[in-house]
């Protein structure tokens, strides 16, 4: 036992150093200051016992203290000054330990090492596990009172009145720190008196983990009672009275809410000392977290950071409502407040705005006026009714986003849809093609400035409301298209012909219908149809489409023609069928020969959105993407492709194939999926394509047999252009007439197999024989002579079975056997062996004609070997070896 009574400093020095513990000599002056030049290296380096005696020789007066930190092993000193005993901050935190469930903890820490200070203070040391030792950190402290200032304090004051005089009341010492622990005494210290153990020593220090001193830490930051400023935020602005004695729903909320109903679901009181009150998690897990009642304001005081609350920082009550309620909205929340009738009605000057009556609509200017044969005499155009203009208070941001989002799910904001990557609205650019606009914040912004009477509320020198005409804010903006959904009815598609819907009924009125979301913007004005399509009607649509418009194109086969119809066709019955649709290829032997004007008959019946061929596959991704997501043309092209082109492109495999496109937007950090829609085509003179890509294609091929194409002359129809521009509409309604027969017959079928087209191709199949029109699906072997790689490979497979034979051989035999015939490299090159072998196996069990490849693992060699298998009875599943 090391006391006052026995001031052995070399032995208290041994007793320290055997706990592991880095000793200090201490003046005997009363600065408590170390005796030594410099004490900066014993931070890291423990000093040693040959130091020690010449420190503390016998007889010597001299203190002594501990180096906290890492040197010591990790040990830090929790220090309750004099003034904190005094005050009974020890009994305080020692209570709350107990009720936060660290007492037991707690009590580890108040018997393992205690000492008591010359002042009245008690000191704590425990090891620290898990985290280095924090430095040197005030925990709690106190304004002082008038009775403990010093002469040098009351000075100060005297020179600058506002000057705070603070008293620490718990600290700690730590990294980079001291304290003087016993048997120090006589002159060590200012008063004379010595340092004195109370219980425990260095060696029963108990270790205690850093996430439960942490805790600890905590709970005495509770009892500081250092008044720390408010803030606009935490406590809301400090405001004038109102006139008239009005009351603001804060303050009368301050007045009369008690913490029990605001913290509900976050706290719950744990323990109340004097009028302090001290609250944990409500689910009961956890000890105290924050406290109420400390000071005349009654603020509360969070100490944990993992709550909404800012750590340390005074709340009102009305600021811890906003924050919790409202996201820390004060005017939402004084709204709400209001509404839940706290505070005094103010009065109020609306804002004077005339009334507009209701009106109405065709969706469209582009009716055709003149009478046709088809047209139903006096029939009335499709109506529909526009909503008054709304008015919307947006003087609070919460309600004014509520505001829009509830005139979206009333349906009183028109011509506004959404996709799902947000709202949008559908309208003409300079060409008079549909464009499907994604709202940004200022399209929003500009397009609530059109449709809705948007006003704030404003308080005039005298406290009356005033409105006074506002534009949504871009932030508020910002918000509402941030969403992941909005009430507005679903945009599935732009289509700019009438079209069958999936129940086969015919969405012929210009604007958005309900029933499948999609929006027919006409690309040329829109006939009204006969009810019924009578036999003369369908003979008449027949003249037009196929014995004028496509009666002098040089088609190569009746294939070629009826291909064409069908895809000419397919955008009126895109919205009948599920699936997705083949691309056309239109390629002729020579310039001139009329795919120009094949794609023309597409601009000018539905519009086409025309493109170049993007140089790479990353550039025709966002080429498609780019198509999908802004235009609304039901028809994309991708024009003039080089002499010869050869087509094989993954990402054009997956488009094909697919119903849905999935890509990033540029510009943009998001994914969009959009609808593969769209009809497809190519152009170009001699085109091929790779054996993927010709499973995916239709052809359409041209071939005028003759020099100079482009001088022909003496057409049905003249100039075919001039007779387009004049004839759009003309050209429409017979095709829109073909599909309606087609349908009114029931919609004969003709089962096709075609892969991922089949119910396409069916449908098309049955549509054309109908019509009859022949030669649909009928040129799969000119088609396969178009495909390169299938060529190739076919003509390799046959000559391997015929040189080689049907035994299996090494993949080098076969090149060294076939050297003229084996598929060639991009650069015309032959290809390695293992170049090959990896050919091969892409290709294994596939036929390319009567021909396949089939692996055979050679286990004594522990290679592939490869065969070529040929089959016996096309269609029975047999074959032979």
């Amino acid at each position: 036992m090391i006391d006052a009574q026995t001031p052995d400093m070399r032995a208290a020095a041994r007793e320290y150093d055997e706990a592991g513990l880095c000793v200090l000599p201490i003046k005997a002056d009363g600065t408590k200051a170390p005796a030594v030049r410099s004490w900066t290296p014993y931070k890291v380096n423990r000093s040693a016992p040959a130091e020690h005696d010449s420190w503390f020789p016998p007889g010597k007066a001299a203190g002594i203290a501990v180096a906290y930190g890492a040197v010591s092993g990790g040990v830090e000193l929790i220090e309750f000054e004099g003034t904190a005993i005094a005050d009974g901050l020890l009994d305080d935190v020692t209570e709350i330990m107990a009720a936060s469930g660290l007492g037991e903890e707690w009590q580890t820490v108040l018997t393992g090492w205690a000492s008591e200070s010359p002042s009245g203070g008690r000191h704590f040391r425990v090891r620290v596990d898990g985290a280095p030792v924090r430095g040197n950190t005030k925990l709690a402290s106190r304004l002082a009172r008038p009775e403990e200032y010093t002469p040098e304090e009351k000075q100060r004051l005297a020179e600058k009145p506002s000057a705070r005089i603070v008293r620490v009341q718990i600290e700690t010492r730590g990294e980079g720190g001291y304290g003087l622990v016993e048997p120090s005494c006589g002159t060590v210290h200012a008063t004379g008196r010595p340092y004195l153990r109370v219980a425990g020593g260095p060696a029963t220090i108990p270790t205690i983990s850093a996430d439960v001193l942490g805790a600890m830490h905590e709970i005495c930051r509770m009892v500081d009672d250092l008044p720390k400023p408010e803030t606009p935020k935490t406590a809301g602005k400090s405001l004038p009275p109102l006139p008239d004695g009005g009351l603001r729903p804060g303050d009368d909320f301050e007045a009369r809410a008690d913490w029990a109903e605001i913290l509900g679901g976050t706290f719950r009181p744990v323990i109340t000392r004097g009028g302090t009150t001290y609250w944990g998690w409500a689910d009961g897990q956890g000890g105290v977290k924050a406290t109420t009642g400390r000071g005349d304001a009654d603020r509360l005081y969070v100490f944990t950071t993992s709550s909404d609350f800012q750590a340390e920082v005074p709340y009102s009550k009305f600021g811890a409502y906003a924050l919790l309620q409202h996201g820390g909205n004060h005017k939402a929340a004084a709204s709400a407040l209001r509404r839940d009738g706290y505070g005094s009605e103010p009065t109020r000057r609306r804002l004077n705005v005339a009334g507009q009556p209701q009106h109405f609509t065709d969706g469209s200017s582009a009716l055709e006026p003149e009478a046709d044969p088809e047209e139903v005499p006096g029939a009335v155009p499709h109506l529909r009714a526009v909503p008054d203009r709304p008015e919307l208070d947006i003087t609070n941001e919460a309600d004014a986003i509520d505001g829009v989002l509830a005139l979206m799910a009333t349906g009183r904001l028109p011509d506004l849809y959404k996709r799902s990557s947000g709202p949008c609205w559908v309208y003409r650019d300079d060409n008079e093609d549909p464009v499907v606009q994604q709202l940004g914040t200022d399209n929003l912004r500009a397009y609530l400035a059109d449709h809705v009477t948007t006003y704030v509320v404003k308080k005039d020198s005298d406290g009356v409301l005033n409105e006074e005409r506002e534009l949504l804010m871009p932030k508020s903006c910002g918000t509402i298209l941030g969403r992941k959904d909005w009430a507005l009815p679903p945009l599935r598609g732009v289509v700019t012909s009438p079209v069958v819907r999936p129940d086969g009924t015919l969405l012929k009125d210009p604007g958005y219908d309900a029933a499948t979301g999609l929006y027919l913007e006409p690309r040329v004005p829109v006939r009204r149809l006969q009810p019924t399509v009578t036999a003369e009607s369908l003979e008449r649509a027949k003249e037009i489409v196929l014995h004028q418009v496509l009666a002098d194109f040089p088609w190569v086969s009746a294939s070629d023609r009826a291909h064409y119809l069908a895809a000419l066709l397919t955008p009126i019955i895109r919205p009948h069928f599920h699936g997705p649709t083949p691309m056309f290829v239109f390629t002729a032997t020579s310039p001139g020969s009329g795919k120009s004007l094949l794609k023309d008959i597409f601009k000018a019946a539905y519009g086409i959105a025309d493109t170049a061929w993007p140089e790479n596959d990353t550039e025709l991704r966002k080429s498609i993407t780019t198509q999908l997501h802004t235009t609304g043309q039901p028809v994309v092209v991708f024009d003039n492709l080089p002499n010869g082109h050869v087509i094989k492109s993954p990402i054009l495999s997956a488009l094909l194939t697919n119903e849905h496109w999935g890509d990033r937007i540029l510009g943009a950090t998001g994914k969009v999926t959009m609808r593969n829609d769209r009809l497809w085509l190519v152009t170009g003179n001699g085109l091929r394509t790779s054996a993927d890509n010709g499973r995916r294609v239709f052809w359409v091929r041209l071939d005028p047999n003759c020099p100079d194409p482009d001088q022909r002359d003496g057409f049905t129809v003249g100039d075919l252009r001039p007779w387009l521009r004049a004839n759009a509409s003309t050209l429409v309604a017979a095709l829109v007439t073909l599909v309606r027969a087609w349908v009114a017959a029931g919609e004969p079928l003709v089962r096709i197999r075609k892969g991922d087209y089949s119910e396409w191709a069916s449908m098309l199949a049955g549509l054309l024989a109908y019509l009859g029109v022949d030669g649909f699906n009928a040129d799969r072997d000119e088609a396969r002579d178009q495909d390169d790689e299938l060529q190739e490979w076919t003509a390799f497979l046959e000559m391997w079975r015929e040189t080689l034979g049907a035994d299996p051989v090494q993949v080098g035999a076969v090149i060294a056997g076939l050297p003229e015939h084996v598929p060639r490299l991009r650069d015309g090159e032959p290809p390695s062996t293992k170049q090959l072998g990896h050919w091969l196996k892409a290709r294994e069990g596939r036929y390319f004609g009567t021909h396949k490849v089939v692996r055979l693992y050679d286990a004594h060699r522990k290679q592939n070997l490869w065969r070529v298998d040929v089959h016996a009875a096309r269609g029975t599943g047999t074959h032979q070896a």
